[in-house]
């Protein structure tokens, strides 16, 4: 059976070599304060002065000939050091003394004629490819790295390796080897590289056009460690004639499951001797990375039935480049395909799918065509049954080709009945017309196709995968659990949205990626709408380093964070633009408001009863009663200076009291009122002889600007005092003048009030009256405040002052009802 595949117009993923730049995730600190990047400052010499707080310097593309001791002495915490195209010739033994915190370094790219001895017990990580060095021998010292895990080695001087190059390792734990430059070995010692017991994973970069011998001893070599995968980059030169098998170890081989082929260039006869003895392997999975394929054969690629049961699970041909003018042919017995699992054809150009190889393959459930140039009429062509062609597929990967309408591919995955994942990311699709997805489909990614936010809506609830970065979503629809009842990852970087909703529910979501958006905070509310969350990325956003975002920064779980801390920045206010989340502080009581209430009314209840102890010790309480009455004297007196600017009276005040108590009246009430040229109207002095004194009473009251009565136990128990009273206060009434002073001579207690004062009581609760005190210093401020009421307003006029009502304060006399 036979099938033909496109020549390749896409250029395909191509080798990442080790950079210890991208491996220091893990080992060193990302923190922008803790790097240093000095590359092209046409530095000749290790700088100095640096702050000791650096863990990550750059040094590269420099005139550095030489690292000796003392140039790295005050970087006590350095982690990563990376000094590649500088010239470099020379590293004392004792240039890192000071830097045994050192877990990568990066030495590429020089000129060293020596591997150095290095004396760093906490390496990790070694770049020694590209110098110019004649052997591989490591030095003793390498022995005592007891941490080393990855290692890169090569010059284009050395072209033996000996077994005791790599002595110094036999007992290490290196799990990584990226050994060769490109160039050809003249010879290699059998058992060099198998004494490497803890290797996981080799990259060859050694090319082979003549011996092939040595190519055989290292495979072997690698498969007696516990290498697994191995990866061989331009494996041969271009226009390099191989008549002999190169490949006849591999149907020895035991351990190695992983084989890679890069940048190689490859010719069909060589494809077909490769393939004979991969069939014969131990090998599962086969890639071939951006290769060049030749036909160097009439009838192409023909590989007929092989007598031999294939451990080949995965086929990948990634990056096929192709010059020739007319389509490669390939003639395979489909019995050594049809137990793959895993089939990946991406950049080759594919524009129709190739049935009659497909169908073959029975037991294929993971099939990628990314990177090509299909489209719905080629995949789904006429005479092609989805049913057929795929009866046991479960992930396809439609990426980066030209398929744009999604209800027709709906419509058609229904009839792929195994199918759980679908990729279509990097197309064109559009929406429009509804869609039909099957239930059995579950995994769907439409990534960096423009969709805007009714996406949603042309979709199946029972997806539980959905990837929709990068399509034009500004908003996340509230009703998503509605939407998706089964949804446990979602993936929305790389679009607009502002904001996750407080009242967002997905309770069975699992993973969220929002990074690359625009949100300036993450609520608390927002959260606890996904109590299954175990994965949050959403790094990349223009934080607001404000108490929006308080809670996030200083509650939230970071173990659920994927890119914590290097991709969370703020981005306002100005003054913290570019400084990381981790590192901003901000008190807790400043974004707490009921907290601050909290703190503040207690402190003001504190200082509350620390000023009232103070003032009751003091006697503050009488002092604030005096100075509130003669402010509200003042201000009465002005309100009511219009209304008696006409009248005229005889007397400031009639003094009504007991004669019991004749005399305080007669000895200092009297005398230091008078004293301050007022007129007083004293019944014992004043009353006209053989009026009636009833007459009197009422004559001396109308003519008396006010009324002064002294209380006291005796006052309440006199009927003359109880007239004097009564028709004062109906005076008072009659002119609506508020003419009554009350002076408590000493306390009355509220149950020794007779029937016929229950009026005194009554005004002694609506009135403020003063108190005659004990204390000479208070004596003085009675006597102001009682002038300031009784005082008046113009000489012609008797008393007009306006002070009519005493300020309301606490009584001075309890009343029990």
């Amino acid at each position: 059976m036979s099938s033909t595949i496109w020549p390749v117009l896409i250029s395909c993923l191509l080798l990442i070599l080790l950079k210890a730049h991208g491996e220091e995730v893990g080992y060193c600190s990302t923190l922008t304060e803790h790097t240093k990047d000095l590359s092209n400052n046409n530095l000749t010499r290790m700088p100095s002065h640096l702050s000791n707080s650096i863990e990550y310097l750059d040094v590269s593309h420099n005139n550095i000939s030489s690292i000796v001791h003392g140039d790295l002495s005050g970087l006590t915490h350095l982690c990563s050091l990376k000094v590649t195209h500088c010239g470099l010739q020379y590293i004392s033994p004792d240039a890192f003394s000071s830097n045994s915190e050192i877990k990568i370094l990066n030495i590429s790219y020089n000129h060293l004629k020596v591997i150095p001895n290095l004396h760093l017990p906490q390496l990790r990580i070694l770049d020694l490819s590209t110098n110019l060095y004649p052997s591989y021998a490591l030095p003793d010292s390498f022995g005592n790295l007891s941490y080393l895990s990855i290692l890169a080695i090569s010059s284009k001087h050395a072209t033996s390796v000996n077994v005791k190059d790599f002595v110094p390792l036999q007992n290490g734990h290196l799990k990584k080897i990226l050994f060769g430059d490109g160039t050809e070995l003249q010879n290699y010692e059998n058992g060099s590289f198998s004494q490497l017991k803890s290797l996981q994973e080799v990259v060859l970069k050694v090319t082979f056009c003549q011996r092939f011998d040595i190519f055989s001893d290292m495979i072997m070599d690698f498969d007696q460690t516990q290498t697994k995968k191995i990866q061989l980059v331009k494996l041969f030169p271009d226009q390099c004639t191989i008549k002999t098998d190169p490949f006849k170890a591999f149907k020895d081989l035991r351990v190695l499951s992983n084989l890679s082929i890069v940048d190689t260039w490859l010719n069909s006869s060589v494809m077909v001797k490769l393939f004979k003895n991969v069939w014969k392997s131990s090998f599962e999975e086969t890639e071939f990375l951006n290769i060049t394929y030749n036909e160097d054969t009439p009838y192409g690629f023909w590989l007929p039935k092989q007598n031999h049961t294939t451990n080949l699970r995965s086929f990948v041909l990634d990056g096929v480049n192709h010059r020739q003018y007319h389509y490669p042919t390939f003639n395979v017995s489909m019995e050594l395909v049809n137990k793959l699992t895993y089939l990946k054809f991406s950049g080759t150009g594919m524009n129709i799918l190739p049935c009659n190889l497909i169908s073959a393959i029975k037991s294929l459930q993971v099939l990628d065509l990314s990177n090509n140039l299909l489209e719905e009429s080629g995949f789904w062509w006429i005479g092609c049954s989805s049913h057929k062609v795929f009866p046991a597929l479960r992930k396809l990967s439609l990426s980066h080709n030209r398929f744009k309408d999604l209800a027709e591919i709906a419509k058609n995955v229904n009839n792929m009945k195994f199918l759980e994942s679908l990729d279509l990311s990097f197309n064109s699709i559009t929406t429009g017309k509804p869609c039909f997805w099957p239930p059995h489909l579950i995994e769907l990614s439409l990534s960096h196709n423009n969709l805007g936010n009714n996406v949603f809506h042309y979709l199946s609830p029972y997806f539980q995968k959905i990837d929709l970065s990068k399509t034009g979503i500004s908003v996340i629809p509230l009703n998503i659990m509605s939407l998706f009842p089964r949804l446990t990852y979602l993936y929305l970087s790389f679009n607009s949205i502002q904001v996750i909703p407080a009242d967002l529910r997905a309770p069975m979501l699992v993973s969220l990626h929002i990074d690359q958006n625009a949100i300036t905070f993450i609520s608390q509310k927002s959260m606890e709408g996904f109590p299954k969350l175990r994965t949050l990325k959403a790094g990349h956003n223009p934080f607001s380093c404000d108490c929006d975002s308080f809670w996030f920064m200083t509650v939230y779980n970071k173990s659920l964070l994927s890119d914590w801390p290097q991709d969370y920045s703020c981005s306002t206010p100005p003054s913290f633009s570019g400084r990381r989340l981790e590192t901003y502080e901000r008190g807790w009581l400043s974004c707490q408001p009921g907290l601050q209430a909290a703190v503040v009314l207690s402190v003001l209840s504190v200082v509350g009863v620390a000023l009232a102890i103070i003032v009751y010790a003091c006697d503050g309480i009488w002092y604030t009663k005096m100075l509130w009455v003669w402010i509200r004297v003042k201000r009465r007196g002005y309100k009511r200076a219009d209304r008696l600017l006409n009248a005229t009276f005889r007397y400031h005040a009639f003094i009504s009291y007991s004669q019991h108590d004749s005399t305080w009246v007669g000895s200092q009430l009297v005398p230091e009122l008078e004293r301050s040229g007022l007129s007083l109207c004293v019944h014992e002095r004043d009353f006209e002889p053989g009026k009636w004194i009833v007459d009197n009473i009422i004559h001396c009251v109308e003519d008396s600007y006010k009324s002064l009565f002294i209380l006291s136990k005796h006052f309440v128990q006199s009927e003359w005092c109880n007239y004097e009273l009564f028709f004062a206060q109906h005076r008072a009434i009659s002119v609506n003048d508020d003419s009554l002073v009350f002076v408590l001579l000493e306390p009355i207690p509220a149950d020794s009030l007779p029937k016929k004062f229950l009026k005194l009581r009554t005004l002694l609760r609506r009135k403020t009256y003063l108190e005659w005190p004990a204390d000479e210093r208070k004596q003085r401020v009675f006597w102001c405040n009682l002038k300031a009421i009784l005082q008046t307003v113009d000489q012609s006029k008797i008393l007009k002052d306006v002070a009519t009502d005493i300020a309301e304060m606490c009584p001075l006399v309890s009343v029990k009802e």
